[in-house]
Parts: structure tokens; C-alpha cells; sequence
């Protein structure tokens, strides 16, 4: 009786762990570029979800790319796993040109996008992140050091949303990624708050369209290699 009694709590623990630690549904959907097909940009949201950062992803779209919008808030509940979900299936979308994915994230997003898309150079071709969340990044051991994927960081100076996207530790992981010869790239803005974007609660229209121009000029470095440009429809002028 004993023993049977044991074989079922071991059984329920191996239940129990696999529903716990297996990728979580995501919630996503495919902006298509206006004509045609893309190179791909995975784009996670903050915590305010997609509908919030719908400007920018829609923004970016416009550029010409194929844009695969994630929920941050459900990349959350297993980030590495989950995220690594969300490229597999971005690649596979019917208006999507083959090869690396660019990242886009914001804050919440942006924090996941930094922390661990940036190490994965097989998959990611540059990593864009908007005011992201810092801390996951900053307490990793030796992230600097394993960074392989471009990184370009936009960053309020006067940003204290729940401490959670600080300049200071935005500037302490530029200082890290320097002394590790990582490539890194910090752009700050004077007096700018969190959730600057178009549509956010401290909407920012001059840093926005700086931060809009530099992602798209990124974003055109980066598939430069990857066969055809996106078409040039919606885009901006260069910063």
C-alpha cells in the first residue's frame, strides 16, 4: 500500500512539473508589410500589452517588415523558453522572408529581449529595446560577456517606473558591455519618462521619432545581408 502510495505522488510530482515548466501559450498576431513579404521583427510588448505599444509595432510595420506582435506579459511566464517559441514561429509566418529575426521589445518586453535574445546570434540579427526592463539583464552572471547580438538600448534619463528601467543601471550595463568589447549601444534622453512612445503615458513626440528613425535605420543595417530592403513605404528619414 505504501509503495503504491509512492509511485502515485512521484507520478502527480512529474505531472505537476511538466504542465509547470512547458512553454505557455502565446498570444501573438502578424502585422504584414504593405506590400508583398518582410524580414521579420518579433515585437514584445510591455505589461500594458499590445494594444498599448500598437503605434510602434504598427510603425515598424510600415517600414516594410513582417511584424510578429507578442504579449510580454505571457513571455514572461517562461522567457527564454517562450521567447525562443515566439522566433521559431515569427519565421514561419506566411508573409515572412527567410532568415534571422530582428527583436523589438518594450519595457517588460524589452527586458526579456535584452537578457536573452541578445545571445542568440544563430537566430536574432539585432536586439532594439525601448526603455527596457534592466534588472533581469543586470543580475545575470557575466551577461556583458556573452552578449553576441547588437544591442541598441533607448533609455529616459528621468525614467523611475517602479525602478524598474533606472538610467544608472542602464549606464552600468553600457560600462560592462564596453569593458567586454560587446556590441552594445546606449541612447539617452534628456527628461524623458518611461512609455515615451506614441500612445504612452508620457508621450515624448521628439524622442519618439529620434528613437522611430534610429530603429529603422538599425533594423536596415542589420538585413542588409539578408537579401531584398523592405520597401521604403511609411519610412522616415535617416537620424
Amino acid at each position: 500500500m505504501k509503495k503504491s502510495l509512492l509511485c502515485f505522488l512521484l507520478v502527480a510530482v512529474v505531472l505537476l512539473a511538466a504542465v509547470l515548466l512547458a512553454p505557455c501559450a502565446l498570444a501573438q498576431e502578424e502585422i504584414a508589410p504593405p506590400q508583398g513579404k518582410g524580414h521579420v521583427v518579433v515585437f514584445v510588448s510591455g505589461v500594458g500589452g499590445p494594444k498599448h505599444d500598437r503605434a510602434l509595432s504598427e510603425a515598424i510595420a510600415a517600414l516594410g517588415y513582417d511584424v510578429y506582435v507578442c504579449d510580454g506579459r505571457d513571455i514572461a511566464k517562461m522567457p527564454g523558453g517562450n521567447l525562443r517559441l515566439a522566433v521559431q514561429a515569427a519565421q514561419q509566418l506566411p508573409h515572412a522572408l527567410p532568415g534571422k529575426v530582428a527583436l523589438v521589445g518594450v519595457s517588460l518586453g524589452g527586458g526579456m529581449a535584452l537578457a536573452f535574445g541578445s545571445e542568440w546570434p544563430d537566430v536574432v540579427s539585432v536586439d532594439i529595446v525601448w526603455y527596457p526592463a534592466t534588472g533581469m539583464a543586470a543580475r545575470l552572471p557575466g551577461f556583458a560577456r556573452r552578449m553576441s547580438v547588437p544591442v541598441l538600448m533607448f533609455a529616459g534619463e528621468s525614467d523611475h517606473f517602479e525602478n524598474c528601467c533606472l538610467i544608472e543601471t542602464a549606464r552600468a550595463i553600457e560600462t560592462s558591455a564596453k569593458a567586454n568589447n560587446a556590441p552594445f549601444e546606449l541612447v539617452t534622453y534628456p527628461g524623458a519618462d518611461h512609455d515615451f512612445i506614441k500612445g504612452g503615458k508620457n508621450y515624448n513626440p521628439a524622442d519618439y521619432e529620434d528613437a522611430l528613425n534610429r530603429t529603422a535605420a538599425r533594423l536596415k543595417a542589420a538585413f542588409a545581408d539578408q537579401g531584398p530592403a523592405p520597401s521604403a513605404v511609411g519610412q522616415n528619414s535617416n537620424p
